[in-house]
């Protein structure tokens, strides 16, 4: 399995940080235009529509359709772990249908000295079995310029002007 991870630091509030990224919203204001990321539904832990926060034992349902190519893609993404302490939080999502056969994401966020580091780590294996692995590394040329969006994105809603 491959990795991929990145880190930033916001010049914003831990609590702000963490509730913004929590929420499905948050999801689709982070994501790339060029994804066409369209939020099909969201389920909490209980099977209740639309839940406030993603709590572990949630799935969101969404669809992309990368550059606008091909058919829409089917990406189902179940809350697996989250938890929230007075300087640290962190959420994971784990692909449970879509176009990986394994993709693990660790959202985590730490408190620091009046801003929040939030730190991206991505588990991954690329389609295609051994010719896939052997491709994993080349993975870096589409996660990096989604994950430095993500990061000038979440700067840009989040850091007071």
């Amino acid at each position: 399995m491959a990795t991929y991870k990145r880190s930033v630091r916001v010049e914003a509030p831990f609590e702000d940080v963490w509730e913004f990224h929590a929420t499905g919203d948050g999801l689709v204001a982070l994501t790339p235009g060029w994804m066409h990321l369209r939020i099909e539904s969201e389920r909490g832990p209980d099977g209740e529509p639309d839940p406030e926060a993603l709590e572990t034992g949630s799935t969101v349902v969404s669809t992309i359709r990368p550059f606008g190519v091909g058919p829409r893609q089917r990406w189902v993404s179940d809350i697996v772990a989250r938890e929230r302490e007075d300087d640290y939080a962190m959420f994971r999502d784990e692909m449970a249908e879509g176009p990986f056969p394994r993709w693990v994401h660790t959202h985590s966020f730490y408190r620091d000295d009046g801003a929040t580091v939030v730190r991206d780590f991505v588990e991954y294996d690329l389609p295609g079995g051994p010719a896939g692995r052997v491709a994993n590394p080349l993975a870096w040329i589409g996660l990096e310029p989604m994950f430095r969006y993500r990061h000038r994105k979440t700067k840009e809603l989040l850091e007071e002007s």
